[in-house]
């Protein structure tokens, strides 16, 4: 297990709704963020290649990445995942459907922001979905670890 994301990774906002006015719409989102001292193109072409998502995302860790088709097949402690990025794009958007061994599809948007040259920005969105409050502390504070190891491997290049 990786120590705690230190502040670097930050909360940029809760999101908030018009839909309605119950608790769980008022925290539907979460958008989580790292600076990477990298080209945001490097940070892109890296974090974009789903056979690298085991090195980075610790819920696929050490787990063999197979292309299947239009997708890619995964270990998770879930069990078998399929995970499907949107086309290589010019914007940095590397958003990424993952299918559980359930059959139920969660979409992950995820973006790398040029930040200059030499740094830029990922910024994932944390959708709650169906999760208890403490669920999404706890996948938010993966999906926060997950982005500083992202980070380490990046500037390590």
């Amino acid at each position: 297990m990786r120590p705690a994301a230190p502040a670097s990774v930050a909360v940029m906002s809760d999101s908030t709704t018009t839909t309605g006015p119950t608790t769980d719409d008022a925290k539907a989102s979460h958008h989580l963020d790292i600076v990477i001292d990298r080209p945001w193109r490097a940070v892109y072409e890296y974090a974009s290649d789903p056979r690298n998502l085991p090195h980075w995302a610790a819920g696929l860790a050490g787990s063999e990445v197979q292309r299947e088709v239009s997708q890619w097949s995964m270990n998770s402690p879930m069990g078998r995942v399929l995970v499907s990025f949107v086309p290589e794009n010019e914007y940095g958007v590397m958003d990424h459907s993952v299918t559980l061994p359930t059959g139920e599809s969660v979409l992950n948007p995820l973006r790398v922001l040029p930040l200059g040259e030499d740094r830029c920005e990922v910024v994932f969105t944390l959708r709650r979905g169906t999760m208890s409050e403490q669920e999404f502390a706890e996948d938010a504070a993966a999906v926060a670890e997950d982005l500083v190891q992202l980070k380490e491997l990046c500037e390590q290049q």
